[in-house]
């Protein structure tokens, strides 16, 4: 198939999740056989941080301005199969006008976004990247997010096929690799600057540099403010490539995830960030959010706290406690959360729908009765229907 797709950005990874998931998507797209055009606004932040310039099996469309890619844009999207529009995609009614407007194509929007996007509709805020009639004429709507999202996708921006597409992790660029001294750490944390991450940050990781004074903490990230709470046991690297995330994660002896208020008060909606770390064999510490266990078991492939003195716990655990939780995280992600599983995943619900039958897609979920994509808490199993 030919996907032509409008996002956010693919070419650099700087304060932004959706970069490091379509690489490893479209990576796994193109060894499938698929044909991939990405179309990316060109704008400064992105540009003078970019690490991507080329997209390997495909092609990345960098323009400056809608009016200007609009001709060649409808161009390639006369030889699509697959017409897609992103969350955030900062383009996105007019992309989305495109796409419907193009006869030959799969309409399809992908919300990376989930619960931001609800949460503003619920806040009467504006989603910048919707138009004013929502998903009402998508043939499809991919969710990065499960559970009640999807039926509330439906009920709040009248999606008429919905089914979830979870972040994944490309495992050839994401394995264990030997330490780096300069991200060496008891504790590191790998996230751009959140404020409604704040809380966790401070409970899971600030706290406890504060009470082990003889332990190295690691912050790597963007957008961080002056006023943030400095440790001298707490390093900072402002921007860690996707290329030094293995030698990031491999060189601490924990790393932690911490997830967006909006993501964890809706739950299943796991970053792409906790799949890479597993697949480098570091031990993870989350925070506690809904449908957690869906995608690594607490406990035994991963380490949950609620609190400060839990995440103290879990730093004083021996090395060799956290080497089988390490290690059984791993092989949990090779096996379900790779790029190649979220494709073939992808393969089904895309032929469901343009065919209009019901398919069952291998997608971790524990929803029930959600229409109109339903799913069977037991197996896990999510039918894509009209």
């Amino acid at each position: 198939m030919k996907f032509v797709i409008f996002g956010l950005s693919i070419s650099s990874s700087w304060g932004n999740g959706h970069a490091t998931l379509w690489r490893g998507l479209c990576r796994a797209l193109a060894r499938a056989g698929h044909e991939v055009v990405f179309f990316e606004r060109d704008v400064h932040y992105y540009a003078s941080h970019r690490d991507l310039y080329e997209l390997s099996g495909g092609e990345l469309c960098l323009y400056p301005d809608w009016d200007g890619i609009r001709p060649y844009a409808e161009q390639q999207l006369a030889t699509a199969d697959v017409g897609m529009v992103t969350s955030y995609c900062p383009d996105g009614v007019q992309a989305s006008e495109l796409v419907l407007s193009s006869p030959r194509c799969l309409h399809v929007f992908y919300d990376l976004d989930t619960p931001i996007t609800l949460s503003r509709l619920r806040r009467h805020e504006p989603v910048e990247y919707l138009g004013p009639r929502g998903l009402a004429d998508f043939d499809l709507t991919l969710s990065y997010t499960g559970g009640e999202a999807l039926g509330e996708l439906e009920q709040r921006l009248g999606a008429r096929r919905v089914a979830t597409l979870y972040g994944s992790v490309d495992s050839d660029e994401h394995h264990p690799v030997p330490p780096v001294e300069r991200y060496r750490a008891d504790l590191s944390y790998l996230g751009t600057f959140a404020e409604d991450r704040q809380a966790g940050v401070e409970a899971l990781f600030i706290q406890p540099a504060r009470s082990r004074q003889d332990r190295k903490f690691l912050l790597g990230g963007s957008m961080y403010p002056h006023a943030f709470p400095w440790t001298e046991n707490l390093f900072f690297i402002q921007h860690v490539p996707p290329a030094e995330h293995p030698a990031f994660y491999s060189s601490a002896r924990i790393t932690l995830n911490v997830t967006r208020r909006a993501m964890a008060e809706m739950g299943y909606c796991p970053s792409g960030r906790l799949f890479e770390a597993a697949a480098c064999g570091v031990p993870i510490l989350s925070d506690r959010w809904v449908g957690l266990e869906q995608f690594l078991t607490p406990g035994a492939e991963i380490l949950v706290a609620d609190n400060t003195a839990e995440a103290l716990q879990v730093l004083d655990l021996t090395d060799s406690e956290l080497a089988e939780v390490a290690r059984a995280a791993r092989e949990r992600v090779l096996d379900e959360h790779t790029a190649e599983m979220r494709v073939r995943d992808l393969e089904q619900i895309l032929g469901a729908a343009a065919v209009g039958d019901s398919v069952a897609v291998n997608v971790a979920d524990g929803a029930v009765g959600v229409a109109p994509a339903i799913v069977d808490q037991n197996s896990y199993q999510a039918t894509v229907r009209r």
